[in-house]
């Protein structure tokens, strides 16, 4: 009787130490590689985050929608400036004092109104820019050439980059044998109109 109790008190005892070596193994945590692992993920997403945000500072739309509620402030600015000022020159034509410490010049207000306004104008002349090349390149090469960072276009049709750098080339010197011939021309009409200024 005595060695069965002695069995039953040792298998309970490794019993009881297995919940706890379980516990004490999730205690430690994530080994070096899944922290790893974890690290990696939170530095792509991260870089993820970026990518757009970069890409829409270089977008002169993205810029001009940015830079609208800041216009429409510092116009706000401008007018209760401008009425702060009439009040302030109303009322030293009327002989009464004003404290002049308050005012703010107008000036400077709006100096920075049309700071604002050249940066939209700067903005929308870009974006007409580059509206303006997106066309020519549609209406000069309208097969695409796939890149690195799109290599599907979705399109049967793409050029590739051999074949866009001899289009290039037969464009280039299209428009040298056009200057050329425009020269060539020019010579002739100078020296036909200094002949008739000889004779």
């Amino acid at each position: 009787m005595r060695q069965s109790t002695g069995i039953k008190s040792t298998e309970g005892s490794a019993g009881g130490n297995s919940p706890m070596a379980s516990q004490q193994a999730q205690q430690q945590g994530p080994g070096p590689a899944q922290s790893a692992q974890l690290q990696a993920a939170v530095l792509q997403q991260q870089q993820q985050q970026q990518q757009p945000s970069q890409q829409q500072d270089f977008d002169p739309v993205h810029r001009f929608k940015l830079l609208i509620p800041h216009l429409k402030e510092s116009l706000q600015n401008v007018m209760s400036i401008a009425a702060l000022n009439f009040g302030h020159n109303t009322a030293i034509d009327n002989g009464i004092k004003s404290n002049d410490a308050l005012i703010q010049r107008f000036d400077k207000s709006l100096e920075e109104f049309y700071a604002l306004c050249d940066q939209l104008e700067l903005c929308l002349r870009l974006a007409y820019e580059c509206l303006s090349q997106s066309v020519d390149s549609t209406k000069h090469s309208p097969s695409l050439v796939p890149t690195a960072t799109k290599p599907d276009t979705g399109q049967a049709e793409s050029l590739s980059y051999s074949q866009y750098l001899s289009m290039i080339k037969s464009q280039i010197s299209c428009a040298k044998d056009i200057h050329n011939a425009l020269y060539e021309c020019s010579k002739t009409i100078a020296g036909k109109s200094q002949q008739q200024g000889i004779m």
